[in-house]
């Protein structure tokens, strides 16, 4: 899937609605910390994981965009330090020049008011004033796989940001996901349309007959109720 038809298929998802998707085909769901947030509200991203593990200079920054193709997402591997910020507006103002779609940084920025004007979307656990005061060793693979919370990924992956956080998805799983998700989405919208004109989700869920049932076979399940009465909310 080109970045063109990623964007404009995420356009009307959510990170939620992919990661149940991830829940029902059985793809591990593999999200960033709940730190990992976007520095201005509402932003959202979709694109290739461009990664690189950072040791304390931009260079390695500047070698992942040399490698990166037109809407890809950096993704930053700072092991979630919170004694510096690896990543600042000149690094943001390159990304978005090489054509990449944003920044995703498991550590901190800075240039938070020069980050908002440039515009281009930026998830990081926080900002500190201080950048990097060391030069560590470059790590094996350091444009190759970026490790963020527990999660490992690389070029083989999709990264999607919103509100709700940043998820990782295999890219070429990604159409499957995204026509489960939006199945997911229509399935829930339906069900909050109902909910406003008056009928409640139990009514729609038929919570009673689930109760009733559950007291004849007490292993039934809330989820294998809602398979048979195909009115599945969760998975």
């Amino acid at each position: 899937m080109d970045h063109q038809k990623l964007r404009q298929r995420f356009a009307t998802l959510t990170t939620a609605h992919v990661a149940d998707a991830c829940v029902r085909a059985r793809v591990p769901v593999r999200c960033a910390p709940p730190a990992v947030r976007a520095v201005v509200p509402g932003g959202r991203v979709v694109g290739r994981v461009a990664p690189a593990r950072h040791a304390g200079s931009v260079d390695i920054f500047l070698e992942a965009f040399e490698q990166a193709a037109p809407g890809d997402v950096l993704v930053v591997d700072n092991d979630g330090r919170t004694d510096e910020a690896c990543v600042g507006d000149l690094v943001v103002l390159e990304a978005g020049a090489a054509g990449l779609a944003g920044v995703v940084i498991w550590g901190l920025h800075r240039d938070t008011a020069d980050i908002r004007e440039i515009g281009l979307p930026v998830f990081s656990t926080g900002s500190t004033p201080t950048g990097p005061q060391r030069l560590d060793a470059r790590p094996e693979g350091a444009v190759e796989s970026a490790t963020v919370g527990e999660w490992t990924v690389g070029r083989e992956d999709l990264v999607l940001g919103d509100d709700d956080g940043v998820l990782f998805v295999p890219a070429d799983r990604a159409e499957d996901l995204f026509t489960l998700a939006e199945t997911i989405r229509d399935t829930e919208r339906r069900q909050a349309e109902r909910i406003r004109s008056g009928v409640s989700l139990r009514s729609q869920v038929r919570f009673d007959t689930y109760l009733a049932a559950r007291r004849q076979t007490p292993s039934l399940t809330f989820r294998d109720h809602l398979r048979a009465v195909g009115g599945a909310i969760e998975e």
